[in-house]
């Protein structure tokens, strides 16, 4: 069974030349300093319903590996925070299948524990005896 994360902006105006060079740029820098080649990282659909008031929608994957779920978890919501700071206007929603992301003014998107060093070596640990036990 795989987990995912959505994030979607919708506002009643489309987005600007401006606000298009920032998230072309978001995405581009994510991208570039991702962690992991064989994971998903931060993904946009590419569509635009006519009407629709979704102005940027996407979704990631979450890693199968229990190592690396918290950085690539920390990543996206690093990147989809760069996003809805660049669109402030727009009316956000993360959420991990059924559970939405909190948003905090001075944190961004962040779920507990994503950037705690000894719970991401613990997960690590956890697979890396999953592997060798096989």
């Amino acid at each position: 069974m795989s987990v995912s994360l959505y994030y979607s902006a919708h506002r009643t105006t489309p987005l600007t030349e401006a606000e298009s060079a920032s998230v072309a740029h978001v995405v581009a820098a994510h991208t570039a300093s991702f962690p992991y080649d064989d994971e998903e990282n931060l993904y946009l659909y590419d569509r635009r319903t006519a009407g629709s008031h979704e102005i940027v929608a996407g979704a990631t994957k979450m890693p199968r590996d229990p190592g690396r779920l918290m950085p690539v978890i920390a990543h996206v919501l690093d990147s989809v925070t760069e996003l809805r700071r660049a669109m402030p206007d727009a009316e956000w929603r993360v959420h991990m299948d059924d559970l939405d992301v909190p948003w905090d003014e001075a944190e961004g998107y962040a779920l507990p524990g994503m950037r705690d060093a000894d719970l991401i070596a613990e997960l690590a640990a956890v697979h890396d005896g999953e592997v060798a036990a096989e």
